[in-house]
């Protein structure tokens, strides 16, 4: 009777030098997620990260490790990242804004909205200014632009870009303005110079006028008309 032959068993032992290529692996993809996530990464945590590949490349005798601290637990989890957590931070203002603002959202005075550029707040032309006027009425528009004033501190970091906008009727019957560009950007002008006369730093503003070139309802109702006719204020993201 033939002898059976003894299988044996083969044991799949990894390289030693495997262990440091994933912790090496690891720390990179981090640093990446860091380089392409929405806001800019703080550059304490970057030095912290950069530090990580200090002595990495080369052979180890084994044992090393992170050290407990910020490093050590920065990417524990996605939401810990810097990025991650400012971007939330937008977001909670996004519901914070339909909140403060949800009478004049009720009024149709303003909307919010928030897509890749950020938090958009969308005025009424028709309740802040006059007919082919950039005269912004301080009565009616005082304590709603308080309240968006008020929003934009607790964003410091974000940049504001305040972009008017008209529908497609030409201007006529003033000498002001000789189009709808003209009265876009003064709209947008007059907003933000009230919000830098009310402590709004001028380096986080910008403006710049749209005419009709983008609409958000179509021009040909009266009403569609009314939301064409706006001034957004964008907190940007970073």
């Amino acid at each position: 009777m033939a002898e059976k032959k003894k299988s044996e068993k083969k044991t799949n032992t990894a390289p030693e030098y495997m262990l440091t290529y994933g912790d090496m692996v690891t720390l990179i993809l981090t640093f990446f997620v860091l380089l392409i996530g929405d806001t800019a990464a703080d550059p304490r945590q970057m030095q912290l990260l950069l530090s990580a590949f200090n002595g990495s490349l080369g052979v180890f005798q084994g044992g090393m490790t992170l050290s407990s601290g910020a490093l050590a637990e920065m990417g524990q989890t996605i939401e810990s990242l810097p990025s991650v957590e400012r971007g939330s931070a937008l977001a909670r203002s996004k519901n914070q804004a339909q909140e403060i603002l949800k009478p004049e959202i009720r009024a149709k005075q303003v909307r919010v909205t928030e897509d890749e550029r950020g938090i958009t707040i969308s005025l009424a032309a028709d309740t802040f200014f006059a007919p082919g006027s950039a005269d912004l009425n301080i009565e009616r528009g005082s304590e709603l632009l308080t309240k968006v004033i008020q929003l934009a501190a607790s964003l410091s970091d974000n940049r504001i870009a305040v972009e008017g906008h008209t529908d497609d009727t030409p201007v006529g019957g003033t000498d002001v303005y000789r189009n709808n560009w003209e009265l876009s950007t003064a709209r947008a002008q007059s907003v933000l110079n009230y919000m830098a006369g009310e402590g709004v730093p001028s380096r986080r503003l910008q403006v710049v006028g749209y005419a009709e070139t983008k609409p958000i309802e179509n021009n040909d109702t009266p009403e569609g008309r009314a939301y064409n006719r706006r001034v957004d204020i964008v907190i940007l993201r970073n």
